[in-house]
């Protein structure tokens, strides 16, 4: 079952869309499920985030989480939109079923692969972030046993 917010975000998601001539854009995808999102970032000379759009293919989970995080970033600088972890958007989507955790790692290592372009678009290093994978199956954790 939904949370209110992600069928809201869902329903209604934020930041749809593309940035022509972006600063950074990432795009991740996951083999296992289909889902593949790709974000848009524009960052201005104070390395704030002034806007951020999202496209992505896949289901209403992987389009709520996309949504959640374009507006976690939004406005924030480069290092705060670092520490968005895949916690912090199932957190203010209110709780995802744990079949679909996978969209926040998803939009978590989108926001990852973005930032990483920016860098590397403009020859500089952002403390902490790591060269983002393309499918987020290689970072997922092996699922526990079933009995």
């Amino acid at each position: 079952m939904y949370s209110e917010k992600v069928m809201d975000h869902f329903n209604n998601p934020r930041n749809v869309g593309e940035i022509d001539n972006a600063s950074g854009v990432g795009t991740v995808g996951n083999a296992k499920c289909g889902d593949i999102m790709r974000m848009y970032l524009d960052i201005d000379e104070n390395q704030v985030i002034r806007d951020v759009k999202f496209k992505t293919f896949g289901c209403g989970a992987a389009v709520a989480t996309s949504s959640m995080a374009t507006e976690l970033v939004k406005g924030k600088t480069v290092n705060e939109a670092l520490q968005v972890t895949n916690k912090a958007v199932m957190e203010a989507l209110d709780g995802l079923p744990s079949v679909k955790v996978h969209c926040s790692l998803l939009a978590e290592e989108a926001i990852h692969a973005a930032l990483w372009d920016y860098a590397e678009k403009h020859g500089i290093k952002i403390e902490g972030l790591e060269k983002p994978v393309s499918d987020i199956g290689e970072k997922e954790e092996a699922p526990e046993e079933e009995y």
